[in-house]
């Protein structure tokens, strides 16, 4: 009897001990969901962005959301492909770059500017330039190696007026690291022209933050398709199944009306909502990237 009652007892505490344990992990939140994005800009004006988008996610998804920021453009694209990041906001390049390396991965929104997306040109002011092959012999910076508006599509034509970047101007070209850095540069006189998303430096000179009689611009590129969201396979089978289609839709009906938070952070993307988007769009970035070698062909 004795043997059974301490049987019986030792089994109890046995019992306890497991319904405890799987109480905790029932009532245990979920681990945020990750978005990150390129660096673009200034440190200060992404954390508002990602942070403003991913407490915006948290409360219209019903799972937490967390940015994490990345010292460079590839570093987004490595955290994507270990899936780190499950939610990224990639430029046309690197979108396609992260589509690439992980499978399944499929672009599911845009701005309505990403349609139409160009890239600026700019100079000194005291450059005489009046067309992009006035560029040939200057001191030129692109932005980050990985940027689509910075480095990929302006590369692609000056190449289209019979320049060659790595051999035309004074030296090779620069890469600041994002298109604020740019225009920087070359206001400040470190080069006489550079190149970087047309609507940052818009936004910078509607903002006074441009110095316009040391910089101005020289021509915008034609049109092109360009930044994205983009979503890793992996989310449904961490999150639940029907978690990627509530974060589309989240980001689908996400307007600035929805209150301070969302009007802010989408006003810093400079935009007031989000449209669909879809992987056929970024075609021809693939394309230019494969033949200047920034992808590898097939």
């Amino acid at each position: 009897m004795r043997s059974r009652s301490l049987f019986l007892a030792a089994l109890s505490v046995v019992v306890l001990a497991v319904a405890g344990c799987s109480g905790a992990d029932a009532g245990d939140e979920p681990r945020p969901l990750v978005l990150g994005g390129i660096p673009d800009q200034d440190v200060r004006v992404l954390e508002e962005r990602f942070g403003g988008i991913a407490e915006a996610l948290t409360e219209r998804v019903g799972i937490p959301f967390e940015y994490r920021p990345a010292t460079s453009y590839a570093a987004v694209v490595t955290a994507f492909q270990n899936g780190d990041v499950l939610l990224g906001w990639f430029g046309g390049l690197t979108g396609v770059q992260a589509r690439l390396a992980v499978p399944g991965a499929e672009a599911v929104a845009q701005r309505p500017i990403d349609q139409d997306f160009r890239s600026v040109f700019i100079v000194g002011q005291d450059v005489e330039a009046e067309t992009l092959t006035d560029l040939a012999g200057l001191r030129f910076t692109f932005g980050s190696e990985s940027s689509t508006s910075g480095h990929l599509m302006p590369r692609h034509f000056l190449r289209q007026e019979g320049l060659d970047p790595d051999e035309d101007f004074d030296g090779r070209p620069g890469y600041s690291g994002s298109h604020d850095k740019t225009w920087k540069l070359v206001e400040a006189g470190s080069f006489e022209a550079g190149a970087l998303n047309a609507a940052v430096w818009d936004a910078a000179v509607e903002a006074g933050e441009v110095d316009t009689g040391r910089v101005r611009a020289l021509t915008q590129t034609p049109p092109y398709v360009d930044y994205h969201w983009v979503l890793h396979p992996d989310v449904d089978e961490r999150y639940g199944e029907g978690t990627s289609e509530r974060i589309i839709e989240a980001l689908l009906s996400m307007s600035a009306e929805d209150g301070a938070v969302v009007a802010e952070a989408l006003a810093l993307f400079e935009t007031d909502r989000f449209i669909p988007a879809h992987d056929d769009d970024y075609a021809q970035i693939e394309t230019v990237a494969r033949d200047l070698g920034l992808i590898a062909r097939e």
